[in-house]
């Protein structure tokens, strides 16, 4: 564009990138399927065994056991439903697709787990400390219990090396907090707290024995609701992070901005505002500064530059939006939405 036809104040193009997901995201996703699978299958043989066992005991640390493999075996079920309905393809209704019904599912496990698993677990136990009642066949629990917890540590096992690989170098805390994949961690968070609430119960179910004090098998039910309770709290917050919106990695905008500063056309690559849709779906939009010189249909074929570039490099960019814009009008914009520049990373 010249400049005797006028700048262009104001142009936004979007770009759809190819639906098509690259062989690294396509393995990750399929591995994390994999974990949920292999979880679901041990939960389902686990939660039989713990209401037969729950049944012929009376204990209340086994029946908040089993009631928590149960819980485990719908949150796998609906994590399994949630990447269903995901990969669905956008329509009128919902231009930018289905991804985030991962995250919601994803949320409601977590809720579901508090209220069921943890809520049950304390409400049992609270009731055998008010009116503590003998334990029969303790040996039945000690049995069950050790066939548990070798079916969840398999698990946990398969779902651990999965997210190893998956995280690198990061440590575990801060990939956690930076996942974008909630399933990937839900599998072990519950995995873990299964195998601290197996021990729990062991523990308390033995003191109660040993010390003749059944008092103790429901305060273990108490500790297991607790443990529930606080894996549940920590998925809820990544979750719902993910759900109302949370921003793509800052290295996918650094590189984005490097793909278009390579460009002939383009002045400066402000920097891009992301929206992480789903595990392996993310919306860019992104701030350029072209050549004032430029016709449009040159900046046009810029913008199919761009496109393609990071089309090839980032599959996982299923929505990229271009907006003209100097350095100027970027930074003024930016500070007005968020008050401080640093908040937003820019090259």
């Amino acid at each position: 564009m010249n400049k005797g036809g006028g700048r262009i104040s104001l142009f936004l193009k979007e770009l759809t990138v190819s639906a098509a997901i690259s062989d690294p995201l396509m393995q990750e996703r399929h591995s994390t399927r994999i974990v949920v699978y292999a979880a679901l299958a041990g939960n389902i043989a686990v939660a039989i065994t713990k209401l037969v066992a729950a049944a012929v005991t009376g204990s209340a640390a086994m029946f908040s056991e089993a009631v928590h493999s149960v819980v485990d075996c719908g949150n796998e079920g609906l994590i399994l439903y949630g990447y269903h309905r995901a990969t669905r393809r956008p329509d009128l209704v919902h231009p930018l697709g289905f991804g985030r019904e991962l995250y919601f599912w994803s949320f409601i496990v977590a809720l579901l787990l508090f209220a069921l698993g943890a809520g049950v677990s304390i409400y049992q136990g609270v009731r055998h400390v008010i009116a503590p009642q003998p334990l029969e066949h303790t040996n039945i629990s000690y049995a069950v219990l050790a066939l548990s917890f070798v079916f969840e540590g398999a698990s946990w096992i398969i779902g651990w090396r999965t997210l190893a690989r998956a995280r690198g170098d990061i440590g575990f805390w801060k990939a956690f907090r930076q996942s974008k994949n909630p399933p990937a961690f839900m599998v072990v968070f519950e995995d873990s707290a299964a195998l601290i609430g197996i021990a729990i119960a062991a523990i308390g179910i033995a003191a109660a024995e040993k010390l003749e004090m059944p008092v103790l098998d429901g305060a273990a039910s108490i500790l297991i609701g607790v443990v529930l309770a606080i894996t549940a709290l920590l998925l809820a917050i990544e979750s719902k992070s993910l759900l109302i919106g949370e921003r793509a990695t800052p290295a996918l905008v650094e590189a984005i901005c490097r793909i278009a500063q390579e460009h002939s056309g383009v002045i400066h690559a402000n920097s891009a505002l992301t929206a992480q849709l789903a595990p392996d779906q993310a919306l860019v939009a992104l701030s350029i500064e072209f050549d004032p010189g430029l016709l449009t249909e040159q900046i046009e074929e810029c913008v199919a530059t761009i496109e393609q570039k990071v089309r090839a490099a980032y599959p996982e960019v299923t929505a990229l939006f271009v907006k003209p814009q100097t350095l100027g009008q970027f930074e003024s914009a930016r500070k007005k939405r968020f008050g401080m520049s640093e908040l937003l990373p820019r090259r």
